[in-house]
C-alpha cells in the first residue's frame, strides 16, 4: 500500500487547503456570515485499491470518481457497486498550530464497469450535512469500516505528522484501527 507516493499521477490537487486569510478583512462587510470552504479538503478513500487522495473537484461534485456517473438516491440501482468514501477534512488552528478539527465521511457507490455513463449512489443531503459538520469541527466516521479508517489514518499521519499529533485524542481513538 503506497499511500504517500508524492509522484503518484492519480493524485489530484497537491494537498490540503490550510487556512487562508479572512476575505472580508474582519470588517463584517460584504461576504460576512458566508461559509468558507478554504479550510476544507475532500479526501477520497478507495478501500479496494488501498488508496487515499485529495480531489478538490469533489467540492463541486466533479471528483475523479464522480465524472460520467449518473447518481441515484437508491443503492439498489447500482449494478456491481464499488465503494468509495468521500471524507471532508477541515483544518483549523489551536494553540497557534494547525490540526484536523472536523472529519466526516460519506458513502459513495459507483458502478464498476467500462460503460460510458455509469450508475452511482450518494446521498446529497448527507454530503451537504457532513460538509457542514466538518466545518463545525465534528467527527462523523462511524459508518466507515475499519480498513477504510486505517487508510484514512495513515493518509492523515503521512500528509503532516505535526497536524495529526496536534489533533484531538477523540480523532486518534476513532481512527486507531489495524489495517488488513
Amino acid at each position: 500500500m503506497d499511500l504517500f507516493d508524492k509522484d503518484d499521477k492519480k493524485r489530484k490537487g497537491g494537498g490540503f487547503n490550510i487556512l487562508s486569510g479572512d476575505a472580508t478583512g474582519g470588517d463584517g462587510g460584504y461576504g460576512a456570515g458566508t461559509l468558507s470552504l478554504d479550510n476544507m479538503s475532500p479526501i477520497i478513500i478507495d478501500p479496494a485499491e488501498d488508496r487515499a487522495f485529495v480531489d478538490m473537484g469533489a467540492l463541486h461534485a466533479r471528483s475523479e470518481i464522480e465524472k460520467k456517473v449518473k447518481f441515484s438516491a437508491d443503492k439498489e440501482e447500482v449494478p456491481n457497486p464499488k465503494l468509495y468514501w468521500m471524507v471532508w477534512v477541515t483544518v483549523d488552528h489551536k494553540d497557534g498550530k494547525p490540526y484536523y478539527s472536523g472529519v466526516t465521511a460519506c458513502e459513495t457507490l459507483v458502478e464498476d464497469s467500462d460503460n460510458r455513463i455509469r450508475k452511482g449512489y450518494k446521498s446529497m443531503p448527507e454530503h451537504v450535512n457532513n460538509m457542514d459538520k466538518s466545518l463545525k469541527g465534528r467527527l462523523v466516521l462511524d459508518q466507515m469500516d475499519d480498513h477504510s479508517k486505517y487508510i484514512l489514518a495513515e493518509f492523515l499521519k503521512g500528509f503532516d505528522k505535526d497536524i495529526w499529533d496536534h489533533s484531538s485524542e477523540e480523532l486518534h481513538q476513532i481512527l486507531n484501527v489495524k489495517g488488513d
